[in-house]
């Protein structure tokens, strides 16, 4: 019979003398450092599952001040996050990329300004090991606060402060959009327009730029709108784009549910979609490919993004748990962009 601790549980010590390594480099094998050979690791591991040995979570946070637990901050309104979703599928990304790690995930929201300093007080308070910040404005400035203050964390796009120092992981953005705007001219649209995203983030202000380069020397400043990734907000924004300029053939949504929303307005109006004007969104959620007609978009993984942010993080949690771990110099945080491609349906 196995040396039983508390409540019945294997003691660290006899996962130790099971495998024949010392109590330190089982505590290292159990927190997931990759410091351990991985013979000895393997021994460890099999010593674990043979007596059953499950960890004393609250010995293990008094003991390395560790809370097991990551925080997803969505800087936007409950409303949004749970109607958009861009939210739904990053969430469950990030929850696989945690699953069998030990690490629990919680969900806090903060769209205004005192919001924002409740969340931050949290963060900075040792509820979290660490932060992953996705629809992050630029004004918010939640990212530097909590890297300067020493928290981990890994961003959801592009920061845009170019002085924060944190992992992201973002998808081509540029690319995309650029894809979007090649593929209406090279339909022979010549009166382009867009409903852009909003430039205090780096996914409004990248489509941008990238239907921009699309479009080259057809490009028309005057027939740029900006909405802010909702229905709603592209509805009234291709109702603006009407009025300003009758004669467009074309329009590119920087998110699909912009896009739907100019749908709803196109179809009311009696504008033809796309004999009239050709749009074309950028997200490739379930809805695109159910409206009438269904919409040409440009796809992007948001759920291997939340996966990937997930993994970035343990590496992160665990690179600080064992900085002796640490190759020298100064490091440079991890970037990691993912494709998008163009999903060409009945709307363009």
């Amino acid at each position: 019979m196995p040396p039983r601790g508390d409540y019945g549980r294997a003691t660290l010590e006899a996962v130790a003398r099971e495998a024949g390594v010392s109590r330190a480099t089982v505590s290292r094998v159990v927190n997931g450092s990759p410091s351990v050979d991985p013979a000895m690791a393997k021994r460890v591991r099999a010593a674990v599952e043979k007596l059953h040995y499950v960890p004393n979570q609250a010995a293990r946070s008094l003991m390395t001040m560790r809370t097991n637990t990551v925080a997803l901050v969505a800087a936007e309104s409950d409303d949004r996050v749970f109607g958009d979703p861009f939210f739904s599928s990053i969430i469950r990304g990030v929850s696989q990329g945690l699953s069998g790690s030990g690490w629990q995930l919680t969900l806090v929201m903060a769209k205004g300004e005192a919001e924002v300093e409740d969340a931050t007080r949290y963060l900075l308070g040792g509820h979290v090991d660490g932060a992953l910040l996705i629809s992050e404005h630029g004004g918010h400035q939640l990212a530097a606060t909590l890297s300067d203050a020493g928290v981990p964390v890994v961003i959801g796009g592009r920061p845009m402060d170019p002085s924060v120092r944190a992992p992201y992981v973002d998808h081509n953005n540029l690319g995309g959009a650029e894809m979007a705007a090649r593929h209406l001219r090279g339909l022979g649209r010549r009166r382009i327009a867009t409903i852009a995203g909003p430039q205090d983030m780096s996914a409004g202000v990248d489509r941008l730029i990238g239907f921009e380069r699309g479009l080259g020397d057809i490009f028309d400043p005057d027939l740029v709108v900006h909405g802010q990734f909702t229905s709603t907000s592209g509805a009234e924004a291709m109702s603006r784009l009407l009025e300003r300029a009758p004669d467009l053939d074309a329009v590119f949504a920087a998110s699909d549910l912009m896009a739907l929303g100019a749908l709803q307005v196109l179809t009311r109006t009696g504008v033809a979609v796309p004999t009239d004007v050709a749009v074309v969104g950028y997200d490739d959620i379930a809805l695109a490919g159910e409206s009438s007609p269904p919409l040409t978009t440009v796809r992007q993984g948001t759920q291997e993004q939340g996966r990937r942010m997930a993994r970035l993080m343990l590496e992160e949690i665990r690179r600080r748990a064992d900085p002796d771990d640490e190759p020298p110099g100064p490091r440079t945080p991890e970037g990691i962009i993912l494709p998008v491609e163009l999903v060409v349906r009945e709307s363009a």
